[in-house]
This record gives structure tokens, sequence and C-alpha cells, in this order.
């Protein structure tokens, strides 16, 4: 109990009192990220937040771990990939190929030196032990869409981060009671440093957390969501649930199902999955007229009522769980869907290109004259 009060203490500290000094480094620095037709932000604000939250959590969990987490030294292998991935497109931009490629070694690395895979689909579709193959390829796709879940949802004030610290407090939470120090821990850091980073990113924002944040709360999310589901779905644990994966669905199921239905569409329509658009349930909500403050306690109200329904009818088994969650939400979609104002577009075309100049000719402004070329 003292090592998780102390990670999730150490993380708030550390991300509370690093904030203040990235956002005056990312001023005199002008590393803002710019308003364009498809961000919802009329302002330049720093989206170096990340760097606070990362700092925080990796600090607080390599302190507060237990002695002997031999596949912790793989976790954090895997972080520092996502964070130099992030870092890296919030100051540079990369394209959509190389993130893909980073975020794949990342994933690599929890799954083969981490252990984290998913072996067992605890009875969804009448499925229960997997191939080997098969489990590994279902968990590649689980991590890298769970990681750009939070990516995604990140369009709104408040709104990723307070998904991922109801998703890190919940995960903590269990693991606490499961007796999974390391990983009460991992969550209850990243839960720490997000209350820290909330702090200045409350509407209207000082400060973003950009790919470096919402990249990492997607990765260590990734890794909280798999264990849950091995360790939750073993009758031999202190506290075992019925329809696991139903259950860790749920805990994500804002970003989750809003990615994996944008994913879908653009699919659909012949285009990137990574392609970018406004067709997430924060833009929807937004034409609608609701503030950023109320889209994201609308989202995570939604969030916490779903987890609600599927611990409720977890005995019904884990296949009804996620056809009632995956109903819940199609309807909740079409309804806000149809409720907008028919006169919004969409769709926006070359924003990669025109975010990429903007960069860079942001980052040419504080290059000295004599090393400039015409």
């Amino acid at each position: 109990m003292n090592n998780i009060l102390i990670s999730f203490g150490l993380a708030f500290l550390i991300t509370f009192f690093a904030i203040p000094v990235i956002i005056e480094v990312a001023r005199r620095k002008k590393l803002y990220d710019e308003p364009d037709e498809r961000k919802v932000h009329k302002m330049v604000i720093p989206t170096l937040g990340g760097l606070g939250i990362f700092g925080g959590f990796i600090l607080a969990t390599l302190i507060g771990a237990p002695v002997g987490s031999i596949e912790l030294q793989y976790f954090v292998a895997a972080a520092i990939v996502i964070f130099f991935l992030g870092i890296k497109d919030d100051i540079l931009v990369l394209s959509a190929a190389k993130k893909f490629i980073g975020q794949l070694i990342a994933a690599g690395i929890i799954i083969k030196f981490g252990g984290v895979q998913i072996a067992d689909m605890h009875g969804f579709l009448g499925i229960t032990t997997i191939p080997p193959i098969a489990s590994i390829v279902l968990t590649l796709f689980t991590v890298i869409v769970i990681i750009n879940s939070f990516n995604l949802i990140d369009g709104v004030d408040g709104l990723a981060g307070s998904l991922g610290l109801l998703t890190s407090l919940v995960f903590g939470t269990y693991f606490f009671y499961a007796g999974q120090l390391l990983y009460s821990v991992m969550a209850l850091s990243l839960a720490g440093s997000l209350v820290g980073f909330l702090m200045y990113n409350h509407s209207p924002a000082k400060i973003f957390m950009g790919d470096t944040g919402s990249l990492l709360i997607g990765l260590i999310n990734s890794i909280l969501v798999i264990k849950f589901i091995n360790i939750a779905g073993s009758p031999t644990v202190p506290f075992p649930l019925e329809a696991a994966p139903a259950i860790g669905f749920a805990i994500l199921i804002v970003p989750l199902f809003d990615t994996l239905r944008v994913f879908a569409l653009r699919i659909f329509n012949s285009r990137s999955p990574f392609s970018p658009d406004r067709n997430h349930v924060h833009h929807f909500l937004l034409e609608l007229g609701f503030s950023h403050q109320k889209v994201t306690l609308l989202c995570v109200s939604c969030n916490i009522g779903l987890l609600l329904i599927a611990y409720f009818l977890r005995s019904f088994g884990t296949t009804v769980v996620v056809g009632v969650l995956m109903a819940i939400s199609c309807t909740f979609i079409a309804i806000i869907y149809y409720s907008r104002p028919k006169n919004k577009t969409t769709e926006v075309v070359n924003i990669d290109t025109k975010k990429q100049v903007v960069k860079y000719r942001k980052i040419a402004t504080v290059v000295p004259k004599s090393v400039q070329v015409n």
C-alpha cells in the first residue's frame, strides 16, 4: 500500500511542478500547436505536456515497483520508444508510416519480452484458447489500436487525460485487490501524472499533452488491459471476474469504440485508417454546441455507465456483454450524428501536408541567419 501511495504522490508532484517549466520553455522556443481547420482550438498552445507525464510516470513507477519485477524493464523500454516517437512528432511531425513502425517496435517489445499476450478469449464467440500465431497477431492488433485510441480521442481540452485517469484508477484499484503490486503501481503512477497534468489542461488549456502523452497513455493502458484480461479471467486469483474481456473492453469503451468506428469508416471509404478527419465523437458533440467541459464530462460519464453495465451483466458471458456494449455505443453515436447541424462537413484534405509546412516554417524562425539557406 505504501508503494502505491508513494508512486501516486510522487508522479503527481513531478508532473505538477514540471509542467510550468515546460510551458515556459515551449513559449521561448516557439514550440506551439498551431490551429487549423481540423483543430478546435483558436490559439497557439504548447504541446509538450507529455514530457511531464512521462517523467512523472517513469520515475514514480521505478521507485514504487516491487524488487524483482523483471518485466518492468521491458515496459520501460517500450515507453522510451513511444516517448521518442511522440516527442519527434510533436516537434517535427512524423509520417503515419514512421509512427506505425515505431508503435510496432514498442508493441513487439512488450509482447516478446514483457509477456503481454492474449492467449484466451474466455468464451467470446465460443472461442477459448488461441493458437500461438493467432495470439500474437491479435495482441499486436489490440496494442496498436489502444495506443492510437488515446491519440485520436485527444481533441478536446481535458478529454484524453480524464479518460486516461479513469482507466488507470480502475485498473490500479483492481490490481491492488488482486495482489498484483507492479501493475497497480504502474496504473496509479500514470493516474498521479495525469492529475498533475490536468491541473493545466482543463479548458481553456494552458498546454496539450501532444503525441508524447497520448501515445504513452495508450501504451500503458494496452499493457494493463491485457494483463487485466489474463489475471481477472483466472479463477485462481484473489478477485476473479466473469467475462473479463468484456469488462476490459468496457473500461476503455469510449476511446476504443470511437477509434474502431473511425478506422472502419476510413477503410470503407478507401482511405488510410490514420488519415485525419472530423468524424470523432468529440467533433460531433462540439458541433451540437457542447463546450469542452461538457464534452469531457459526457464522455467520461458514458464510460463509467457502460463499465457499470458490463460489470453487472458479467454473469451473461463475454459475447452477450460485448454485444450489449456495442449496441448501446452504436445507438449513442447514431443519435448524436443525426442530431448535428446538416451544414457541417467532416472531410479534411491534405492536413498532414499543411501541418508539416507550418511546423517547419515555425522551426525556421528560430534558426540563426548565418545557417539559413535561400
